[in-house]
């Protein structure tokens, strides 16, 4: 069957497939969610850590939070939705869509918990929706699998086996040597190692969306032990990314951790995916460009939210935190917001005063 770039009227771009549609959905859906779980999950960790260790320094008494589960909740009806998108869609078409989440997290974090969103916020929100839409408008048609057999195959090819292997080593070098030196005072390392993880957890969940989606169909694909393996796979990726991810939503500030989060995440799944399913092979040159393009639209989106966070508390000099914070106890300078005169906001002000 000719693909939709090769439509008898000469043009490249000719709909999008009812599959893609459903993912579409279901993904936009799962945005909704997951923004609004960030802050939620957010205001727990605030309340849990004014009575316990703050998950920052390594405590759990967030698990005893009521808030902290609704927000959890909230990010498990997202997860399984996306779950659901990425049965049906592609992941350079699912994945670049939680820039959705991003616009929501940021609103609710300038409403409810007062992180401000500068004027040229609204411009960065602005921005991921039309990247989003180029990307939802140009992404390739899913891939035609029939068992899980299959999928098992195109990941335990060369390519993709050097991919994994060379994540698992980054994570675990973070992990090991740069959490306990660095892990309170560089936001990238928390972050790097949920999004490390986090595109193996997502190629994961699009194996085993596609086994359940084949099972439901009538072929049953419990029988093969590579679903059970995608299984454990995606328990312990997804795990390891809710830890991570509550340690950085702690320690610094929300409308920070969201979009270079999503930034980071989104270019290795992407990254993942054309490695393991080979997307691009379906599509020709001007989708590819135009999908890139869309891409570094919302990068650009992105990167407005980060410095409107800067802009809105008053620093735009710095993209680093100072090396020093002066306690509460030694400030003289009537300075009492957890920062230095210079300092750029990545923090977020509670983390610096409660045990």
């Amino acid at each position: 069957m000719a693909p939709a770039a090769e439509a008898s009227d000469g043009k490249w771009y000719t709909g999008m497939s009812s599959d893609n549609i459903k993912g579409l959905v279901l993904a936009l859906s799962s945005s909704l969610f997951i923004g609004a779980s960030f802050i939620v999950k957010k205001k727990g960790l605030k309340k849990a850590g004014a009575s316990g260790v703050r998950a920052g320094a390594g405590g759990y008494s967030y698990l005893y939070e009521p808030l902290w589960w609704v927000g959890m909740i909230a990010m498990i009806v997202g997860e399984v939705a996306n779950f659901a998108a990425y049965a049906f869609a592609p992941a350079i078409l699912v994945t670049p869509l939680g820039a959705l989440s991003i616009i929501i997290s940021a609103v609710l974090a300038h409403v409810i918990l007062q992180e401000r969103l500068h004027i040229f916020g609204i411009l960065g929100c602005a921005l991921c929706v039309v990247g989003s839409t180029t990307i939802v408008l140009h992404a390739p048609q899913e891939r035609e699998i029939e068992s899980v057999a299959e999928v098992w195959d195109l990941a335990t090819e060369p390519a993709f086996l050097f991919y994994a292997i060379t994540v698992l080593v980054a994570a675990l070098i973070l992990v090991i040597h740069f959490v306990p030196r660095y892990g309170q005072t560089h936001i990238m390392v928390y972050i790097g190692i949920c999004s490390l993880v986090g595109s193996l957890s997502v190629m994961s969940v699009k194996a085993l969306g596609i086994a359940l989606k084949l099972t439901f169909s009538g072929m049953n694909q419990l029988i093969y032990p590579q679903t059970w393996v995608f299984t454990v796979i995606v328990v312990s990726c997804v795990a390891t990314q809710v830890n991570y991810l509550n340690k950085a939503l702690d320690t610094f500030n929300t409308a920070v951790v969201s979009p270079i989060y999503y930034v980071m995440f989104t270019s290795l799944t992407i990254l993942a995916s054309v490695i393991m399913f080979k997307d691009w092979d379906r599509q020709n040159p001007t989708q590819i460009v135009t999908e890139m393009c869309g891409f570094v639209t919302i990068l650009s989106g992105t990167f407005l939210l980060h410095r409107t966070k800067d802009m809105a508390d008053g620093s735009h000099h710095s993209g680093r935190l100072s090396k020093y914070f002066n306690s509460e106890d030694d400030d003289t300078s009537g300075n009492n917001d957890g920062y230095s005169s210079g300092a750029t906001p990545l923090r977020s002000p509670d983390s610096f005063w409660q045990p």
